[in-house]
């Protein structure tokens, strides 16, 4: 694996071509794309909810094909075992002993699909995973890669024979992106596209696109944290995080309507992605736009409504967009 650290002027130009590359292949998903990018750059993970069809997987395919990386995507299904996920020790009666045969988790990209599918236990046995990038089995303790990422999608029209996750695994998430349909210009798009692979795969297979190092990736997110965030902004972003959890100081109908805000896991989300966003868009500082653009995703998810909000319609999305109206700009 070459972790040589490339001059920092080229590591933007690379990520644009990526961005542009992802694009070209994701159609009508550009918010699909961003955030996959940011939560790179960020070094977290994603969790997706969209309908069937939607380019889940082939954003994730996309992604890891393109970094020098290992990828595995896992079906879960409400017969998943922990140990499918995370792997077992296996009896070697020749020596005498028992030994760790690693599951899918130990990939550097992990595609989690449909993890509402699977129980409880299961989706637990990612926590210690995205956490503290190691797993424990039996008396074993071993780290991930050092370049780990788990996107996890959701299917938000079938309810019967799910599990929804626990707030304590959904924090654990960067980013919880919804996407919806593609617009008509955009799938017109797709069917071409579409024809184009089905022509392509009765021809010899094209060469493999090219890779980006993991020391492309690990300097990238040094840039990122490197940039310029002003005191104000800082605070503002503080501010919004802070009245999610005391929005009567704003509201206090909205106050009712919140049962729990975001910890303090959610003020370092939302700086790291709003560091990540302005980096991508070419600028070596963070916007007030930055924040309230990255806002719903990484806080949607944080910010709970209570049982009263929830008999009204409201939702995590309409609380963050609240919150977003009431708290002023630095």
């Amino acid at each position: 694996m070459d972790t040589s650290t490339p001059h920092p002027r080229h590591l933007h130009g690379v990520f644009c071509t990526l961005r542009d590359e992802l694009s070209g292949e994701i159609i009508g998903q550009p918010a699909l794309v961003e955030r996959l990018l940011i939560a790179l750059l960020a070094d977290g993970h994603l969790l997706v909810e969209g309908a069937p069809g939607l380019a889940k997987t082939t954003a994730i395919r996309a992604l890891a094909s393109r970094l020098e990386a290992d990828f595995a995507r896992v079906q879960f299904t409400p017969d998943l075992l922990p140990a499918d996920l995370t792997g077992t020790e296996v009896w070697r009666p020749q020596d005498g002993r028992f030994e760790f045969q690693p599951g899918p988790i130990f990939h550097s990209i992990l595609l989690a699909d449909e993890i509402n599918r699977a129980p409880a236990k299961v989706q637990s046995a990612l926590l210690e995973a995205m956490g503290e990038r190691q797993v424990t089995v039996g008396r074993q303790t071993c780290p991930l890669p050092p370049l780990f990422l788990v996107m996890a999608t959701q299917n938000p029209i079938e309810q019967e024979g799910t599990f929804p996750l626990p707030e304590a695994q959904l924090d654990r998430f960067l980013m919880y992106v919804r996407i919806g349909y593609p617009e008509v210009e955009a799938e017109t798009e797709i069917l071409r596209l579409a024809r184009e692979r089905a022509r392509d795969s009765l021809l010899p297979p094209a060469p493999p696109p090219s890779r980006i190092t993991q020391g492309d990736v690990f300097a990238a997110r040094r840039e990122v944290l490197d940039l310029h965030m002003a005191p104000a902004l800082e605070r503002y972003l503080v501010e919004l995080v802070l009245a999610s959890r005391d929005a009567g100081r704003y509201d206090p109908a909205l106050a009712r309507r919140i049962a729990w805000g975001a910890s303090p896991r959610g003020s370092i989300a939302l700086e790291r992605c709003a560091r990540a966003r302005a980096w991508l868009a070419g600028r070596d500082f963070v916007m007030p736009e930055d924040v309230r653009a990255i806002a719903p995703d990484v806080l949607r998810h944080r910010v709970l409504p209570s049982f009263e909000a929830t008999a009204e319609g409201w939702d995590g999305e309409r609380l963050v967009a609240e919150l977003l109206r009431l708290v002023p700009l630095p």
